[in-house]
């Protein structure tokens, strides 16, 4: 298989487990776009950190912060995932990649289209297979999680997290305004229920549930109301704050057999 160039609109912790997963599987030429002021929650597993550190490391895998296409071609001869600040998806045009896929996980598609590589896939509700993308990759937990669309939509956004030990809605910490987030707090902490957390707006950020934050949006990051801003996992395990989750790594290997079965097919079978 010819050495393939790979466009990841997000570095969240969806897009970084997805990132990470090809990596392993030797498909190193990756670059990943970001907003210039990344809003991820689970920074101890997103690439998109390094847009604020420089670089990033997940589970043995290093991204580094990329300003142009030449720093890019330096990050992969370095075998180096690139994260770059391109709001716009200007690097599209640059490197024309093989495979551009959406893990923007906006529950909506934000403009993405099959012109923009031969194989575009996206990643849970908002996308069509056979409309806007080549594929879906579905996110929804529950039997069909990770499994490829190729024709029609993904499940719908149920809008309640996913269940650890009986909670759902309560693991989540929203903005309680709009406004500035401040916080001491660090991801890995032990937190208690009705903790404040932080503030947005002097408004309080409070804990509902006891567990390891497990997630905590960069602080000083302006908000809007009901933004996830915290996740708080009651497991309290400190290890879940640095590894990739389980249904990250699911949906990742969904897109992995995807990229595999159409660009590593033998000569004599056909693609489809």
């Amino acid at each position: 298989m010819n050495r393939l160039k790979i466009g990841i609109k997000g570095a969240g912790d969806m897009a970084t487990g997805l990132a990470w997963c090809l990596y392993q599987a030797n498909i190193c030429d990756i670059f990943m776009m970001e907003i210039k002021a990344p809003l991820s929650v689970r920074r101890g597993v997103c690439f998109s950190d390094a847009i604020y550190t420089s670089k990033k490391t997940v589970e043995g895998v290093e991204a580094v912060k990329t300003l142009d296409e030449n720093s890019i071609f330096q990050a992969w001869k370095e075998s180096k995932i690139a994260v770059i600040a391109d709001p716009c998806w200007k690097m599209i045009e640059s490197f024309k990649p093989d495979i551009i896929i959406d893990a923007i996980i906006a529950k909506k598609n934000l403009g993405t289209t099959m012109e923009e590589a031969p194989l575009v896939i996206g990643l849970g509700p908002g996308f069509e297979a056979g409309r806007d993308v080549h594929l879906v990759i579905e996110t929804n937990r529950g039997h069909n999680l990770g499994r490829a669309i190729v024709s029609g939509p993904a499940e719908k956004n149920t809008g309640i997290p996913g269940n650890i030990n009986g909670f759902t809605k309560e693991r989540v910490l929203r903005a309680p305004a709009e406004g500035l987030f401040k916080s001491d707090f660090r991801i890995g902490m032990l937190v208690k229920a009705g903790d404040i957390i932080g503030k947005v707006d002097k408004k309080n950020v409070a804990a509902q549930i006891s567990g390891i934050l497990r997630g905590l949006i960069k602080p000083d990051t302006m908000v809007k109301k009901g933004l996830k801003i915290g996740d708080i996992d009651p497991r309290g395990d400190q290890k879940y704050c640095k590894t990739i989750s389980d249904k990250a790594r699911t949906v990742a290997g969904g897109v992995l057999v995807e990229v595999l079965k159409r660009f590593n097919c033998p000569s004599d079978r056909n693609m489809t």
